[in-house]
């Protein structure tokens, strides 16, 4: 995942909470059984592994049985080993102890905690047993998961199915129509993948409903990419624990990611929260929000929104649209902020329509000026936040039809992107000749900044 563009935020659980699933967890409960089994007579090798007369005790002490039993027990031996939990006494000697992470996991924090199953989670990461399924293909895969789990046009706490998965990891701009080859790669993809999952569920970064055998069985090479009205879940469904998703967002940072979390912004300035809501999806937006306005009071809240709502600069119309957005979650006690700026330029028309929009008597009508500068503001605000949308396709074409005279004026608007929106209007209206007059008033905007 090479683009290093900022993530949709995420909701993640209560540190203590996370620390409690990792502790149940059969990756880090089996680790932390071996480790407080491992005492003076028991035998490792010259590499730190569990010499095979040890391996079928360690493996009851487990409860474990079956073909994969020593290969389950080995898996929670190297775990404990490379997390701290056991430590290698002496090497030449050939024995084993409880180490230090078995302390930290049992009398730490929850921070300390999640830091011991972060470790173990590497370690099943780096495990290359499986053929085929290399970590960068693998922390492609987990990346683009975390971005259909936590993005507003994902599924939410919904599955993943695994062939829109891997179509993710292997056509990353869709596969409007798909070739051949593509969808061999993607049903090569689901292999590798549900093979990967499988080992990765007991570690608590996932829940898998695995590739039906049927399916693989059924096919004569691989299985095929499911069409038409098909049972998807008999290809593999995922979606990430709560622990999961907080074990991949602290992989995507260390891989150098912007993964913002929603709360992360409660302890700071107005400013910062307009700021750093500015990319955020409306309902992220909308949740940081909230949290932030719950601990202050109201009415300085809302001054607070309004002056760092301020400015000239490209962000200042978002800033504004975010502002406004704000304001609709505070009551009627913030009324004296918003008409304390009834008189300014920039912030008058946001406070009318506040104002009005909570039934409140003595609300000055806005000049002319005023309006056609709210209108230009908030389409640059729409501009940046969603680009050409659908929504802004229908503003423009409602705006145009609702006021007639509406190119005449706005040229003369005296705000530093009226130039832009008109011309963005002028791309986007259907009218050709509506387009037309557009693109001549961004032409007169233009000319008028220059002189």
């Amino acid at each position: 995942m090479p683009d290093r563009s900022p993530l949709p935020p995420v909701r993640l659980a209560p540190e203590p909470e996370l620390a409690r699933d990792a502790l149940a967890t059969p990756l880090l409960s089996r680790a932390a059984r071996l480790a407080r089994w491992a005492g003076a007579g028991t035998r490792v090798d010259a590499d730190g592994r569990l010499t095979e007369e040890q391996l079928a005790a360690a493996a009851e002490v487990l409860g474990l049985d079956g073909d994969d039993a020593a290969a389950r027990t080995r898996e929670a031996w190297r775990v404990a080993v490379d997390t701290g939990l056991v430590e290698i006494t002496d090497v030449r000697d050939g024995t084993a102890r409880a180490g230090d992470g078995l302390r930290r996991l049992t009398g730490g924090s929850p921070r300390d905690v999640l830091t011991v199953w972060l470790s173990a989670l590497e370690t099943v990461l780096e495990d290359t047993d499986v053929p085929g399924a290399g970590t960068a293909f693998l922390d492609g895969a987990l990346a683009g998961l975390y971005v259909l789990t936590v993005g507003e046009d994902g599924p939410g706490s919904g599955p993943v199915p695994l062939p829109v998965l891997a179509a993710s990891v292997v056509a990353p701009g869709g596969m409007r129509e798909p070739t051949d080859d593509m969808l061999r790669q993607v049903s090569e993809a689901m292999m590798r993948l549900d093979a990967r999952f499988r080992r990765l569920e007991p570690a608590g970064l996932v829940e898998y409903r695995p590739l039906d055998e049927k399916v693989m069985t059924d096919a004569e090479e691989e299985p095929p990419v499911p069409a038409g009205k098909v049972d998807v879940t008999r290809y593999g469904m995922v979606r990430p624990t709560p622990l999961g998703l907080y074990g991949m967002r602290a992989r995507l940072l260390k891989a150098g990611h912007e993964a913002p979390v929603i709360g992360d912004l409660v302890d700071k300035g107005a400013d910062a929260l307009l700021d750093g809501t500015a990319a955020f999806p409306p309902a992220a937006a909308h949740a940081e929000t909230e949290q932030w306005l719950v601990r202050r009071e109201p009415l300085v809240a809302a001054r607070e929104l309004l002056a760092a709502s301020r400015g000239t600069d490209p962000g200042a119309p978002l800033r504004r649209l975010r502002c406004q957005q704000a304001l609709s979650l505070v009551g009627a006690e913030a009324e004296p902020a918003l008409r304390d700026v009834l008189d300014d330029a920039e912030l008058g028309g946001l406070a009318r329509v506040w104002l009005t929009e909570r039934g409140l008597d003595d609300v000055p009508a806005p000049s002319q000026e005023m309006v056609f500068w709210l209108t230009i503001d908030t389409m640059a605000a729409q501009l940046a936040a969603e680009g050409d949308s659908e929504e802004l396709h229908a503003l423009v074409k409602n705006l145009a039809e609702q006021h007639s005279g509406f190119f005449t004026e706005a040229w003369r608007v005296h705000h530093p992107q009226t130039a832009e929106v008109l011309e963005a209007m002028g791309r986007l209206h259907p009218d050709k000749r509506i387009a037309k007059e557009a693109r001549k008033a961004a032409f007169k905007a233009r000319s008028a900044h220059v002189g």
